[in-house]
């Protein structure tokens, strides 16, 4: 188990969403621009970043080409995906984007190796958020940014409303919590910012929106498959959030909400500048 700076051990979180091709159906259609646009105004050549929690790298791709020639680092804990990203940054011709397989709360790099640290979906995922964004900030360099986005799933919208997926949204929620992870961390970023010493801090909100029938589609049925992952079924019958029929009908709740003619669906997102 990771420790804190002060040595008392850190209780480690589980990645709820693993690495299931749902999960990655959704992470690989990210970009910096639908991601990351608080951001892009920093993203000037010759700048160095490092992207943590890269997953399969699309967003990191992006950065890359948007410093070139600066170099970017993506890090990730799950070694296996970086091989996806990895393809990725060839497939556009990018040399100037490396991976690694990386801690958040104990980055292998100096004090002051980046211009830019960058985190997308993260910190809702770990357990000690203040304890990520200090060790972000260490790496990065005087006059830099700490850049961080994340969802906050009490604020999703929807419409029109399937029972179901009230159910959905309070067991995922639940089973979160009981990894060790925030899904409602958006609304806590700055909050966690300042905690973490930063006091140059511009926070903003961004949503992801689908609202077309394609949109309709695609976010209902990973989301309806991703419901099913049988890791994602285990944690959750096993820890008593839900039953298995429960799971079931949320699935089905998710397709009976893509094929309604005037869905609607909104994804609230803090983000957080941060200067070092």
């Amino acid at each position: 188990m990771p420790s804190s700076p002060t040595g008392t051990p850190r209780r480690a979180a589980h990645y709820v969403h693993g690495h299931h091709e749902s999960v990655l159906r959704s992470h690989t259609w990210r970009t910096a621009e639908n991601s990351a646009g608080y951001l892009l105004p920093e993203l000037t050549a010759g700048r160095s970043v490092l992207d943590v929690g890269c997953g399969p790298g699309t967003i990191t791709a992006d950065l890359a080409a948007r410093v070139a020639p600066g170099r970017v680092t993506g890090v990730d804990a799950a070694g296996a995906v970086l091989d996806q990203a990895r393809a990725v940054a060839a497939e556009r011709g990018l040399d100037n984007v490396t991976y690694a397989v990386g801690d958040v709360y104990r980055l292998d790099f100096p004090d002051a190796s980046f211009d830019v640290v960058h985190a997308h979906q993260v910190l809702q995922h770990v357990a000690d958020p203040v304890a990520a964004l200090r060790e972000m900030r260490r790496v990065c360099r005087p006059g830099g940014v700490v850049a961080v986005r994340d969802a906050d799933y009490a604020a999703m919208a929807w419409y029109p409303r399937v029972p179901a997926l009230d159910a959905w949204l309070a067991t995922y929620r639940a089973v979160a919590r009981a990894s060790g992870g925030e899904p409602d961390a958006g609304r806590r970023l700055l909050s966690w910012a300042r905690q973490a010493g930063f006091t140059d801090v511009t926070a903003s909100a961004a949503t992801w929106c689908y609202a077309t029938p394609e949109e309709r589609a695609w976010w209902s049925g990973l989301w309806a498959d991703r419901t099913l992952v049988p890791a994602y079924q285990e944690r959750v019958v096993a820890g008593g959030h839900a039953t298995e029929e429960e799971l079931w009908a949320a699935a089905d709740a998710w397709r009976t909400w893509g094929a309604a003619a005037d869905g609607w669906f909104a994804v609230l997102h803090g983000e957080l500048l941060c200067r070092v």
